[in-house]
Parts: structure tokens; sequence; C-alpha cells
């Protein structure tokens, strides 16, 4: 007798600008069924879209999506698929929460970008390795969080230097040399780029692309080209890497001792948090990572006088 597969968890990844007239209302709807499903993760909704990536069963996930796609506001989504955990751990639980922005750029009201009137022009990942077989002549910026470049990105990649994505207001003016030039923005999933990408070309830059799909939708499609390392994720996984063991390099640092690592950890001080990379041999022997000296000092006098 055949022993039954396992059914295998998957993690989806989802964005959508379009105007929600009732964000409240679609918040009671989506929780309610994705508890329903079984789901772990977070879903993000304001009046200007739906934010979305969560966790469970490979048949629970296309329920959802055959259910998401008869909401004609929805049924154009590109949705972004990835091998979950084996037990549908990577995220520790449901959270729907209604926002003002799907992806906080708090360039406030009068003004904030609405992609679907201004944005880069959509460039697929084979158009991308149709750039590169060409030599052609264009830059990446990169548009995500200073760590997560970290451990991984593409060769020759810009970076602004952003510790949050609204520093780009203040940070893009490093890359003003670019204005006239090719510029491709990239970020994990394509979210922030579909803002990212309508600054600069507000801020005057004339050539701007976006990668569709973002770096995962690449990577899926070109394993081990043109990007070195892996994919920070926000979830347990933390990272993400689609070339096999033998040929995957690691680019990411320890911050203590400079080897090859990619293990995120967050510092153990109360007062600090920040997440960065820390090998096993460089945790305390209680397990704990410290960023700095300061914050292990810090939170050891906090135990000491509490």
């Amino acid at each position: 007798m055949k022993e039954k597969l396992k059914e295998k968890y998957k993690v989806i990844l989802y964005y959508k600008y379009v105007h929600i007239d009732n964000p409240t209302e679609l918040r009671m709807e989506q929780f309610e069924f994705c508890k329903k499903l079984g789901f772990k993760g977070r879903i993000i909704i304001a009046e200007e879209g739906i934010n979305g990536t969560f966790e469970g069963l490979e048949s629970a996930c296309k329920e959802y999506i055959d259910y998401v796609k008869k909401d004609k506001r929805f049924a154009d989504i590109h949705w972004k698929i990835s091998e979950g955990t084996e037990n549908g751990t990577a995220f520790p639980k449901l959270s729907v929460k209604v926002r003002l922005e799907i992806v906080s750029l708090h360039l406030g009201e009068e003004k904030d970008i609405d992609p679907n009137t201004l944005t880069g022009t959509h460039l697929s990942p084979d158009e991308l390795r149709k750039w590169y077989e060409e030599n052609r002549e264009f830059y990446i910026v990169d548009m995500r969080n200073d760590y997560e470049l970290k451990v991984g990105k593409f060769q020759n990649t810009i970076f602004p230097g952003m510790e949050n994505f609204r520093d780009l207001r203040k940070k893009f003016k490093k890359i003003k040399n670019l204005k006239d030039k090719p510029v491709l923005t990239v970020c994990t999933g394509g979210v922030r780029c579909e803002k990212a990408s309508g600054f600069l070309k507000r801020e005057g830059f004339e050539n701007v692309y976006q990668l569709d799909g973002g770096i995962v939708s690449y990577m899926e499609k070109y394993p081990g080209k043109d990007f070195d390392g892996s994919l920070y994720v926000f979830d347990k996984r933390l990272t993400m890497h689609f070339d096999n063991g033998t040929d995957h390099k690691i680019i990411g640092r320890c911050e203590k001792c400079k080897n090859p690592s990619e293990a995120y950890r967050n510092c153990r001080s109360m007062y600090c948090h920040r997440h960065f990379i820390c090998c096993d041999d460089c945790l305390t022997p209680d397990g704990s990572a410290f960023c700095n000296l300061k914050c292990k000092i810090a939170s050891r006098l906090f135990y000491l006088t509490h």
C-alpha cells in the first residue's frame, strides 16, 4: 500500500494597486476567508490597494487565488508562489490590517504617488535577461532596505542607501547623475517599485523601468543568473535562493568576524532589535546576538538593575 504524500505548504506574495471604496469591509472578508483556509501571514489593505504574503497548504492557496480572481478589481494580479516551510511555520499568525498605504513612502496625501497614473515601464524577467545578453546600457537601482541587500543583490547594483523605504525621498539625490540614463528599479516582489519608479519619474528621471514581479520572479525564471547570494524575505525563512547548493554563492558576511554567513539575527537589546547577520560562532554563550558592544553592555546593565 502506497503511503499518501504529505501536501506541501506554499508561500504566496502578491499586490494590486486599485481603488478600494471600503477597506474595512474587504479586511473583514479577507480575514474570515483566510482564517477558514488556515493561512498564516499578513495582508495590508488601503484605499490604494492590497498587499499580501502568507503561507498555506497548496490546495488552500489555489482556492484562495480562485476566490480573489472572481473580483474584477483583482483579476490580473501577478501571483508569486514559492516553497513554504515543512510544517507551515513561516509566519506566527494571521494578520489582516487596514492602513493608509500598502507600502509606506510617507509623501503625504497631496504628494503621494498613484501607480495607476504614474509609474515606471514594467520590464519582464525575459526582457531583463535579454538586456544582459545584449550588453545594453542600464543601471539597476535597488529600492530595498540596507539590511536586505547584505545577503543578496544584482551584480553592479546601485543603492541609494535607504534604511527604510520612506528614506527614498531624501536618498534619491545620490542617483541624480542617472536622470538621463536607463534606470531599472528592483525590489522583492515589485510593490515598492511601483511607487519608487513613479517617484523618480516625477523627480525628472526620463527613462525609468521596474522589474515586473520583482527579484523573486527573476530568480525563479533565471536561477543563478546575474543575482549574487540569496533573497531576503519577510518571514521565518529569512532567505531564499533558487540555484543549486553546489553553485550557491554566499555574499553575506557576519558583522562580527566577517566570515561568510546568511544567518540573520535580531539584536537582543530591548532598546535596539536591529536585524543583522551574525554567524553561530559569534553568538554569546547563551545563544544571544548583540549588534555592538554598546547594546551588549546596555542589556547587561538593564538586567542587573531590574
